[in-house]
């Protein structure tokens, strides 16, 4: 490892601003200042923090979201974009590792993405969650393999998942197999109830222990007048309330600070790195524990695209014999010649 003996991260859980972009991004930026002004090298922001997770979807039917749902198209973030930008500078002025949850807009679709900013600015991983749950199936499109990827940056091997991805195991594996010292973990925060965050702590200590990493996880928060505002219903407010786990987890599964449950702040830890070396030479998941000749993951990590250039499936004859002749000692060309006559004398 190459990594100093130990780390400073936070972890922030704080309130979006439900009317403006600008206004998240602003809170962004000064949270990462703040945490800088501590001494962290490392700071994680809650799941599609900007502009907001759409709580919306929650708690409303979708033939009454459509105003909603266009107005996140219209404040999501554009990778990259003005608000990539400001965050890589913001990243790159401080020293500090940045990790932020967006709604990314990518033409006609918004995505759930996580965004991994190294000291230097630099945008090391913009990921897609793989499977959008439940009401947000009707919010997010899918990502893909190609995100399932750790990154070395500052701080260390960092790699991330979002909510309920870490219900996947296949998915945690394949960051394990990589072998993450530092897995990021977002969740929304302010819904579900007091259940989502037992949940949320059970997952992510339980994570910590199998992959023998830390784990630093943001959940976002909502004031009383923002739930309000979100729904009018009493009945329905009650959904937007707990859910709140903003935690930093050792590799023995041990929360490294006490856990932010309610209202917002930020998490400060300092992360001996040498417990990850501690944990491992007792039970590497992905080493000395394994059995890769009996259990073994295959990832597609090839980035999916709508469109494919592909070239004819066969050549458009023209010019001369000694065109023809010059050509024979082509071997794709042959191949293809090949093909054609077996087409050629197939029954009809």
């Amino acid at each position: 490892m190459t990594e100093p003996a130990t780390i400073r991260v936070a972890a922030v859980q704080i309130a979006p601003d439900l009317e403006t972009r600008t206004g998240t991004v602003d809170r962004v930026l000064a949270a990462i200042a703040e945490a800088a002004g501590k001494g962290a090298e490392l700071v994680v922001f809650p799941e599609t923090f900007v502009p907001w997770y759409p709580y919306f979807s929650f708690v409303h039917p979708p033939v009454l979201t459509g105003g909603e749902h266009v107005r996140l198209y219209e404040d999501a973030v554009v990778v990259p974009g003005p608000v990539t930008q400001a965050v890589a500078e913001a990243a790159r002025r401080h020293g500090i590792v940045v990790v932020l949850g967006v709604n990314e807009r990518d033409h006609g679709s918004l995505y759930n993405a996580q965004l991994v900013f190294d000291a230097t600015g630099e945008l090391k991983l913009k990921r897609r969650k793989i499977t959008p749950t439940f009401h947000e199936r009707m919010i997010w499109g899918q990502g893909d393999g190609a995100g399932l990827k750790v990154v070395d940056t500052a701080v260390g091997r960092i790699g991330a998942l979002a909510c309920w991805e870490h219900y996947n195991p296949l998915a945690r594996y394949a960051l394990m197999a990589q072998h993450e010292e530092i897995h990021v973990a977002q969740f929304p925060g302010s819904l579900v109830g007091p259940i989502f965050a037992d949940q949320i702590e059970v997952t992510i200590r339980h994570h910590a222990l199998e992959s023998g990493c830390f784990v630093v996880n943001a959940t976002g928060w909502l004031t009383e007048a923002q739930i309000a505002r979100i729904s009018p219903e009493e009945k329905l407010r009650k959904a937007l309330t707990g859910g709140c786990m903003t935690a930093i987890v050792s590799p023995e599964g041990k929360h490294v600070v006490p856990p932010l449950t309610q209202g917002e702040g930020i998490l400060i830890a300092d992360l001996d790195m040498g417990l990850i070396v501690k944990r491992k030479r007792m039970m590497d998941s992905v080493g000395h524990y394994a059995r890769p000749e009996l259990l073994s993951l295959v990832l597609d990590n090839r980035p999916t695209a709508a469109m494919h250039a592909a070239a004819p499936s066969f050549p458009v004859l023209s010019g001369s014999p000694t065109d023809e002749a010059d050509d024979a000692d082509r071997p794709a060309d042959r191949g293809t010649d090949q093909r054609v006559a077996v087409l050629r004398g197939a029954p009809r």
